[in-house]
């Protein structure tokens, strides 16, 4: 019961915020009176004239799309240089040396794709400069430009025979100004009051408690027996030669705070630190990881209702029971993978069970912080792959089988159950417009959404949307598990070692970024490989859908009759959820059931 309650706290919690946040996302974004608009207002229009930015320009599709594509690409670029070049840069107390050219092309490729997948640990191998310049930065405008083309789907969804779809610069700058920057600004003050670090004077060396020893290797000697005056180590009444006694230990210190507020708030994921969000840096307290595990998803489940709201507001009628009708669709799937998460963690694993020597009334604790439990653990770890966010603070490689499927599988979806800011919601819109036309062919009713037909152009960008995803990770995946290179890069053989390699392709595919934690990618191959499948399954699903946009908008609007399909009521949310579900769920069972599935099996027949 208490661990009931837990999940009902949480999930109320996260709706209750993201409603009224919904509806001043909508506000920001049409351009309405805010609460800070006397205040931002100003700031506003000044970035337009030093930017020589027109406000007024009612961009076509094609601009509006070339606008997004070579703004990400310079992004890219300079990130990519940043990388390379950060032990030339200032803000370098670490004294990090650039990293190598697939490394920077993976890390460069992962953030300007909100995926922030990270083959490396942040606290030995970036800068202060790298981290806050180039990271934080791509933080920002990768989470604004998937807003930014929600919207522009938005105005094609709603405008008659018009060109127009809006201004690129416009909504980028709206949705960073008046959404991002205010939420983190007060955000880095509370986490930063919490305990979590926001500092430029890099590591720290303090002296541990008691020394600890470890081998010439570096791994740890537990139950060493230490002599600091003699200097040896001994082990079983056994001297260990070549041992180390470490005496002092380095606290990682970097503008953090500032990051991680970011990193949740836009599902952007990658940390300062290997061990993210489970480490106590990063989440120090109960208050930090509620507010981290909140921002997980509050702008992707508040931008349902903005949806809603907008499209009302721009003559749609039941336009907030369309909105409300895709949140249902997402939320009930989100709940049946709490639920299945909650289940498999919470009855532990027969080999922690044998013998009476582990209490597993608690749960399966393995790779879990103790303060969090299996419940906060799963709840994390479920919002994270629901949205395109990655971070962790839990280990999901050891997770149960079945347990550790379901963020492969959230990921697998598209992340549409909620997933990315506005590239979530875009992508679950794909979603009802394949919905719209295969029950509409089913029943013999004209395919129509928000009043616009469903005609083959928007059919086959909506397949594109929808699929670029699964073919992203399956080529992806596939490739890899044919090369040798791939098997030196697991920690585990059998059917784990397939989960591992599928959770990270399906990491990059997801623009998630998480990672089973077993899996070193850090090789040329695996960093050149992801980073194109990051690529690949953020702008191909972009493009798709302003290429929608453009072609909605140039339609007429019909008149709703007897023959049209309702898209806002209880049958169409089965509908919508059993369209994602074959079509995501299905492609990828062959590679589950080798993986995740098998490893089920092995479990639990000894």
């Amino acid at each position: 019961m208490n661990s009931i309650l837990q999940y009902a706290l949480y999930v109320l919690i996260l709706v209750a915020v993201s409603i009224p946040l919904g509806i001043y996302m909508s506000k920001v974004m049409d351009g309405e009176k805010t609460v800070v608009s006397r205040i931002l207002g100003p700031v506003e229009r000044g970035i337009y004239r030093l930017l020589r930015i027109d406000p007024e320009e009612d961009m076509g599709w094609k601009k509006y799309l070339a606008a997004a594509l070579l703004f990400n690409l310079f992004g890219f670029i300079v990130l990519l240089l940043i990388l390379l070049f950060q032990g030339r840069l200032p803000w370098n107390p670490q004294g990090a040396e650039g990293l190598s050219w697939h490394l920077a092309f993976n890390t460069a490729a992962s953030f300007v794709t909100n995926t922030n997948w990270q083959a490396y640990s942040g606290e030995v191998t970036l800068s202060n400069f790298s981290q806050a310049i180039g990271l934080t930065v791509q933080n920002f405008i990768s989470a604004a430009s998937g807003i930014a083309v929600l919207w522009c789907l938005i105005r094609g969804l709603t405008r008659v025979k018009q060109n127009g779809v809006g201004n690129f610069w416009q909504d980028l700058t709206r949705c960073t100004l008046y959404i991002l920057i205010p939420i983190c600004l007060v955000t880095t003050v509370v986490l930063t009051q919490q305990g979590v670090p926001q500092s430029l004077g890099g590591n720290k060396y303090v002296d541990l408690v008691e020394p600890i020893a470890a081998d010439a290797e570096g791994n740890y000697l537990p139950d060493a027996e230490i002599d600091r005056n003699a200097g040896t180590v001994t082990v079983d009444g056994q001297v260990v030669e070549d041992a180390q006694i470490i005496t002092r230990q380095v606290l990682p210190l970097y503008p953090q705070a500032s990051q991680v507020s970011m990193k949740q708030l836009g599902t952007n994921g990658g940390g300062v630190l290997g061990n993210n969000s489970a480490h106590p840096f990063e989440n120090p307290t109960i208050l930090t990881n509620l507010i981290e595990m909140v921002f997980l998803l509050v702008i992707a489940v508040g931008l349902c209702f903005s949806f809603g709201r907008s499209i009302t507001k721009r003559g749609i009628s039941k336009g907030m029971k369309q909105g409300v009708a895709i949140f249902t669709a997402m939320f009930l799937m989100m709940l049946v993978a709490l639920w299945i998460g909650a289940v498999q963690e919470q009855n532990a694993t027969p080999v922690l069970a044998q013998n009476g020597l582990v209490d597993t009334s608690l749960g399966n604790m393995e790779g879990k912080e103790t303060r969090f439990g299996t419940v906060t653990s799963n709840t994390w770890a479920v919002w994270t792959t629901c949205a395109s966010n990655g971070s962790v603070n839990s280990m999901h490689d050891s997770y149960t089988p079945l347990g550790g499927m379901i963020p492969i599988l959230l990921m697998m979806l598209g992340e549409v159950v909620f997933g990315g800011v506005g590239c979530g919601l875009y992508g679950m819109i794909g979603f009802v417009i394949l919905t719209v036309f295969i029950a509409g062919l089913m029943v013999g009713r004209t395919p129509e959404y928000l009043g616009k037909k469903i005609e083959p152009r928007e059919m086959r960008m909506a397949v594109l949307l929808c699929l670029a995803t699964p073919i992203a990770i399956l080529v992806g995946s596939g490739i890899a598990t044919l090369l040798p290179g791939t098997v030196e890069s697991l920690n585990n053989a059998g059917a784990h070692g397939l989960s591992e390699v599928l959770y990270a392709y399906a990491s990059g595919g997801g623009n998630n970024g998480s990672a089973f934690a077993g899996f070193n990618a850090n090789t040329p191959f695996l960093n050149t490989s992801i980073g194109l499948v990051m690529f690949f399954a953020r702008f191909v699903p972009m493009t798709a859908t302003i290429v929608i946009a453009g072609s909605m908008a140039a339609k007429k609007r019909v008149a709703e009759s007897a023959g049209t399909l309702s898209t806002c009521n209880g049958m169409f949310v089965f509908l919508l959820i059993l369209i994602v579900l074959i079509i995501g769920a299905l492609s990828f069972f062959p590679a589950l059931s080798l993986g995740p599935i098998a490893e089920y099996t092995q479990m639990i027949l000894g």
